[in-house]
């Protein structure tokens, strides 16, 4: 099962270049000559009908002519002769495009017509394009450099894909001199087709690539980045660096939330929860590349820091503390360690200050002691050239103790000349070397950031949690009642009808129309009381002074009632005043003033803040941002991620707050979000916590309606774990068996499934030997994104826990019209029926997910399978390029 159809991007055998010219100044021509300078492994064609010749080399007038299959063109021609070219490459079966020739999206009404046939003309011949206006693509293992650019990007492990072309050539030159090779180089251009997701996909999986470097400009599918983004990430390291970062973004209009939020917040959000690492500056990329290139990784941010000079220690230190770092005091054992090996003048504590006249053998003492130290993740070793210290020497023990240990070693040697031999064994050894503090620190910080995400990224909560039900249809009937009346703002009471349906524990408010009614209200819900005026049309109480607080008697009830009133009407005489909500005034004993909010962004969908309330939020700009679906673990990293957080806790006279409370509430928003597509943005505000309760005291809700066709949780940017696929069956012996889809935490439960499967099922499965799941099978397997593929597994209750003993998945095919399935069940269970249980629920997901056809391959000797295949209605025909293969479709 393949995810990405686009392998002969990178692997052609046959590579044709449309448009090759020996011209002054051709790109076409520039293409080819890079083709057969780099070296391909393939064989390389020019076809131009114009030329008999190009680079003293045959060139033919069409494919027709040149009658050979190609896996891959290069198109360099005038814009508006590329669709018909791919109309030619489709009839000979070319399976790939890269389209250089601009004149298409970027210029205007006519080139965005243009490219729609570039689109309508790829997809008709089942054809993956790259482009168009596209630097091209490098492969420099396969000897591929189909691009015009003017340098080759040397072989290594580090894969850049980029939406600018400029961004590449300048990369590729700056990464020579810093020794960093390269597994792939992608320019996507205007991306009309192959996109972010699809290439990270491929690199996924890609055995050459150890690391992925994405310069990204803007998302136009935030699901599909999502996607490939993940799966990426969740087998390998993806630095990016995002450019438009200040941009309006998500910004709502009007709303203390939108205000809150920008574009920054949100795709830092998006990267942390995707596992991924952000970098701000290309300079920050290369050193990112040159850290996880090393393949050791922090299980933390704890940092040692090793120097002979105190001045860079104390830099580095501060540099840490900014970055997010901790500095952990040593062991007893560490400690006895260092004091044995060290002179009585180091700094007997973190930063390690070896003395400026170290030698060798006592620094690298230092690092093994740091490095053995439990609360140590990684260690950093700074040296300044002091005349009674040998960097080079130092240098090789340094890599001497890095070599002995599985936790990360980065190097500041500081200065040029006297350091350059150092240097290039910190190179040639794989240890990370960095001329400042400050730099080294932040590439340290790279590390645990990605420790840090690669928590985020596994968590894979459900829409709904497993507490008490919320009433999901009731909230929706209130909103389309708003809705019905013309509005989109919902009032107070009926904000808080909603928040109330998904059981958020809410101030009960009362509106009076008059001043006898709001006397009636404070008598029935005790004083003292709040008042505040009701208008749909004023967004912020505070702005006309319509709140009145700790009201205690029944004549402020009824000054306060007209004072609320008559402002409001002076200072927005446009608004319609319907009254004045009375709310029992809450205890102010203990009391934090909290605000959760929710915007729409435009390309990644609901975000959820959280952070310090009140009528200051905007200045205090204390908040975390998190994408939906949240569960504890998200929840608190946010709750921590703040500074009113430190608020919450024991301190003075105050106990500390119900923290469970609040993320009970946090859970219940993110339900919300989940649930009902049509909340645009939300405001609670403000949110009141002590140590007993939490409870919302004002909020407002926008709204809109649900985008028609829109498909279950469509509106999100990460697909909620579906727990509306959980099915309890039975056998017909009597066995109880749960079928669901595949969790992360499912891994050890799905590789003992695997390593229990006979040698002959294993093979029917994978169509090769193996023993067990490799640890990118692994997680490939386990860690998957509900969009765009399923797996579905078969789970029984034994004496020593629960055991799988089936699963069948599909994957989505390019186009999303498509799904190729697979199934497996456990030799010792077969014949139960668990086979055709699992394909019924996997066919019926498909369905309601909107694919047209299920199609699969069976090895011609698995007859049960093939059976199975027969009575589900599956069309079987032989594979005409494997007689051992038949292919099975189902029309969906």
């Amino acid at each position: 099962m393949r995810l990405s159809d686009v392998e002969q991007l990178f692997t052609p055998s046959v590579v044709a270049v449309f448009g090759a010219s020996d011209a002054e100044g051709s790109i076409g021509g520039k293409v080819y000559r890079n083709l057969v300078a780099g070296g391909c492994k393939g064989q390389c064609y020019a076809i131009n009908p114009k030329h008999d010749q190009v680079a003293g080399k045959p060139c033919y007038k069409s494919l027709y002519e040149l009658d050979k299959h190609v896996d891959l063109a290069l198109i360099a021609t005038p814009a508006e002769k590329v669709p018909g070219i791919l109309d030619q490459c489709g009839e000979h079966g070319v399976k790939a495009a890269v389209v250089h020739s601009a004149g298409f999206g970027e210029q205007g009404e006519k080139g965005i017509a243009l490219q729609e046939k570039l689109v309508e003309a790829a997809r008709g011949n089942r054809i993956r394009v790259l482009g168009p206006n596209t630097l091209g693509v490098m492969r420099p293992q396969h000897g591929l450099n189909a691009s015009f650019g003017d340098k080759q990007a040397r072989r290594g492990n580090v894969a850049l894909v980029s939406q600018s072309g400029a961004i590449c050539t300048a990369m590729l030159d700056w990464s020579g001199p810093r020794q960093l090779g390269f597994s792939a180089v992608v320019s996507l251009g205007a991306a009309a087709d192959v996109d972010f997701g699809d290439i990270l996909d491929y690199l996924a999986m890609d055995s050459h690539t150890q690391s992925i470097l994405l310069y990204v400009e803007g998302i136009r599918d935030a699901r599909r980045f999502m996607s490939g983004l993940r799966a990426a990430a969740r087998l390998k390291p993806v630095i990016v660096i995002k450019t438009g970062r200040h941009g309006a973004g998500s910004r709502a209009a009007k709303s203390h939330t939108g205000a809150w939020v920008g574009s920054a917040e949100v795709f830092r959000a998006v990267l942390e929860r995707a596992g991924a690492v952000q970098v701000d500056a290309i300079d920050q990329l290369f050193a990112a590349a040159q850290v996880f290139g090393s393949r050791k990784r922090m299980a933390g941010d704890r940092v040692a820091i090793v120097t002979n000079g105190g001045g860079p220690g104390v830099l580095a230190a501060d540099c840490a503390v900014d970055r997010g770092l901790s500095l952990p005091q040593f062991s007893s054992s560490t400690r006895q360690k260092l004091e044995a090996a060290l002179p009585d003048e180091w700094s007997h504590g973190n930063p390690v200050d070896v003395i400026g006249d170290t030698t060798p053998e006592r620094y690298q003492a230092a690092v093994e002691a740091c490095l053995a130290d439990p609360d140590v993740d990684g260690v950093l070793a700074i040296l300044a050239p002091l005349a009674l210290t040998d960097s080079t020497s130092v240098a090789k023990k340094v890599i001497e103790a890095a070599k002995k240990s599985r936790k990360p070693v980065l190097s500041c040697w500081m200065g040029e000349e006297s350091v350059a031999e150092a240097e290039t064994l910190f190179a040639e050894n794989g240890v990370p070397n960095f001329t400042f503090p400050g730099v080294s620190v932040e590439a340290m910080s790279y590390l645990a950031a990605y420790h840090r995400n690669q928590k985020l990224l596994v968590q894979s909560p459900g829409p709904l949690s497993e507490r008490r039900s919320p009433d999901v249809e009731g909230a929706r009937l209130i909103i389309e009642g708003v809705m019905a009346e013309g509005r989109k703002t919902l009032g107070a009471i009926e904000a808080k009808a909603v928040l109330a349906a998904f059981h958020i524990p809410t101030m009960q408010a009362v509106l009076a129309r008059t001043p006898n009614e709001a006397l009636v209200a404070a008598q029935i819900l005790d004083f003292p009381v709040v008042m505040k005026i009701n208008s749909h049309q004023i967004r912020h109480k505070s702005e006309v002074d319509g709140v009145r607080l700790n009201i205690t008697d029944a004549q402020s009830v009824r000054r306060s009632f007209s004072e609320i009133v008559e402002r409001s009407r002076k200072l927005r005489p446009d608004a319609e005043i319907e009254g004045v909500t009375v709310e029992h005034m809450v205890s102010a004993r203990a009391a934090r003033e909290l605000m959760i909010g929710v915007v729409r962004d435009r390309i990644f969908g609901p975000i959820i803040s959280f952070g310090a309330g009140g009528i200051e939020v905007e200045v205090l700009e204390d908040h975390a941002v998190g994408l939906p679906p949240l569960n504890d673990y998200i929840i608190e990293t946010m709750i921590d991620s703040t500074r009113v957080a430190r608020l919450m806790g024991a301190f003075r006279h105050m106990p500390p707050m119900n923290r469970h409370a609040l993320a009970r509430i946090l859970q219940r928003v993110s339900e919300m979000v989940c649930e009902l597509p049509e909340i645009v943005s939300m405001d609670i505000n403000p949110l009141i916590g002590n140590d007993k309760d939490v409870v919302v005291v004002d909020a407002r809700i926008q709204v809109n309606y649900r985008p028609p066709q829109m498909p279950l949780y469509g509106h999100m940017a990460i697909h909620p774990y579906p727990i509306q696929l959980i099915e309890r069956v039975q056998l017909p012996e009597g066995t109880d068996l749960v079928i669901r889809p595949i969790r992360p935490e499912d891994a050890e439960m799905e590789q003992n499934f695997v390593r229990g499967l006979s040698e002959q099922t294993k093979y029917f499965r994978f169509m090769q030997a193996i023993k067990e799941l490799t640890p990118e099978m692994l997680v490939r397997f386990t860690q998957i994104d509900y969009d765009r593929e399923m797996a579905l597994i078969a789970v029984v209750t034994q004496d020593d826990g629960d055991a799988e003993v089936g699963v069948a998945r599909y994957v989505s095919r390019p186009g999303g019209e498509v799904c190729e399935f697979a199934i497996v069940v456990s030799d010792e269970w077969r014949g139960r029926g668990i086979g055709a249980r699992l394909m019924r629920s996997l066919i019926q997901n498909a369905r309601e997910r909107g694919f047209r056809i299920m199609d699969g391959e069976v090895l011609t000797a698995n007859a049960r399978m093939l059976a199975l295949m027969q009575s589900l209605g599956f069309r079987m025909e032989r594979d005409r390029q494997d007689p051992g293969i038949r292919l099975v479709t189902k029309v969906l």
